[in-house]
């Protein structure tokens, strides 16, 4: 019985370890992400895919995979939810979260506070009331948004970072 358990043991300690040295990342893989993220933020051309919401006030949120902010040089397609309290109803029931495409907006990206981040800004123009994004993008394609908006409160999103690839050259 003893040996079984060894065995059993054993053969757990080996999978484990091995699945574990499956799923790492390269050095080489590793700067290749961190080079595409930069230049997907300097350009811009990126989509932001939204996983977890953090409403103020509220719990965190699991969202399903379709929630997401591409950005892309001439403009912004935001398909979001929100929680949280609105200070003023919108008279569209449909405009509930934030579901837009701007082609009127101002970007801003810089160097984050630590290494291998940047922070991006991107003020919204042509919607009804001034709202503000703000990305904190790390180099391994994680990302948190930060939506400012002056008719409801405040709320942010955990998510990855993935570069629009389909109109470079291979």
């Amino acid at each position: 019985m003893k040996t079984i358990i060894n065995k059993g043991f054993v053969l757990f300690s080996a999978t484990l370890f091995l699945y574990a040295c499956g799923t790492t990342r390269t050095a080489a893989e590793k700067e290749k992400l961190a080079a595409e993220i930069a230049r997907a933020v300097e350009v811009p051309d990126f989509t932001f895919k939204a996983t977890y919401a953090y409403p103020t006030g509220y719990r965190s949120i699991y969202l399903s995979p379709f929630y997401e902010v591409k950005v892309n040089p001439d403009t912004v397609k935001a398909y979001l939810p929100y929680y949280g309290r609105a200070y003023s109803a919108p008279m569209d029931p449909r405009e509930g979260g934030y579901r837009f495409t701007s082609t009127d907006f101002e970007y801003m990206a810089g160097p984050g506070k630590r290494k291998g981040n940047w922070e991006v800004e991107i003020k919204i123009n042509d919607l009804d009331r001034p709202v503000t994004f703000r990305f904190d993008v790390w180099e391994n394609g994680t990302g948190r948004l930060d939506v400012t908006d002056v008719n409801r409160q405040a709320i942010s999103f955990q998510g990855d970072i993935e570069t629009n690839k389909a109109d470079e050259p291979e």
